[in-house]
């Protein structure tokens, strides 16, 4: 199952590479494990920053979509994204052991937006440059679900926006949108993506839910294991950010 070097090459030259049904065999356990994340409703407040929230493309309703972090709330999401041939697949991108950064389930419902065209690098303090993104498909993913389209190459040119700490849609004129490939996925697939790869979503126009656990990882060279601390300083800027807009009871839970 790990990576071949056809598909490694090809996640070097264009910035990502589907590795299909690597997870087939889990991908029961996380549809029921995303339902059942779908009832622990006291954790869906709006002023609980675990918590993601998306707007109807349509009717304009804002509805619950992401739980980031997700591991500590799913022993079924953290066997996936801490398991040995997953950050075995990983490493095998770098070159060098692989830890997990970051970790998150978007539920993406029907009728939800997509997300605007950006890169998954940040420039924080200390973020790593190796950080990469692993999607591991919950359900069926594509074009008439909004699946992530991602954009070949220009993950070469490093990071497209302002090395200020702050989150940036990525300016499209950037970026030639003929040249988008969506990543059609089936549950159990693997997607990798580099975190300088210019990547977006359409709304989900399908009927059902479009769940994708998101995984992010970093090399080894850059710090090693950084997802705890990452979280730390992380919370503190997202309630920075609310503070900005008057949002002042901001918590974690």
């Amino acid at each position: 199952m790990p990576l071949n070097p056809d598909q490694i090459a090809a996640y070097h030259r264009d910035g990502f590479v589907i590795a299909p049904g690597v997870f087939a065999t889990e991908a029961a356990a996380l549809q029921q494990d995303a339902e059942r994340l779908m009832t622990l409703t006291p954790l869906m407040d709006s002023n609980n920053i675990r918590c993601r929230w998306q707007d109807h493309a349509e009717t304009g309703e804002c509805r619950f979509d992401c739980f980031d972090p997700v591991i500590d709330i799913s022993p079924v999401c953290e066997r996936i994204a801490r398991s040995p041939l997953l950050l075995e697949m990983a490493s095998q991108l770098y070159g060098e052991p692989a830890h997990l950064f970051k970790d998150k389930l978007i539920f993406k419902p029907s009728g939800a937006k997509g997300y605007d065209m950006h890169q998954d690098f940040i420039s924080f303090e200390g973020f790593p440059e190796s950080f990469l993104t692993v999607i591991v498909a919950i359900d069926p993913s594509d074009a008439s679900s909004g699946a992530t389209e991602v954009f070949p190459g220009y993950h070469q040119q490093g990071y497209l926006s302002p090395r200020d700490g702050m989150y940036h849609q990525l300016d499209e004129s950037k970026v030639d949108r003929s040249k988008g490939v969506t990543l059609d996925l089936q549950p159990g697939d693997v997607a990798f993506f580099s975190g300088f790869t210019p990547h977006c979503s359409a709304p989900n126009k399908s009927t059902q839910s479009r769940r994708l656990l998101y995984l992010s990882y970093n090399a080894a060279r850059d710090g090693g294991d950084l997802r705890a601390s990452h979280y730390e300083f992380f919370h503190n800027w997202l309630q920075e950010r609310y503070a900005e807009y008057g949002k002042t009871e901001t918590y974690f839970r």
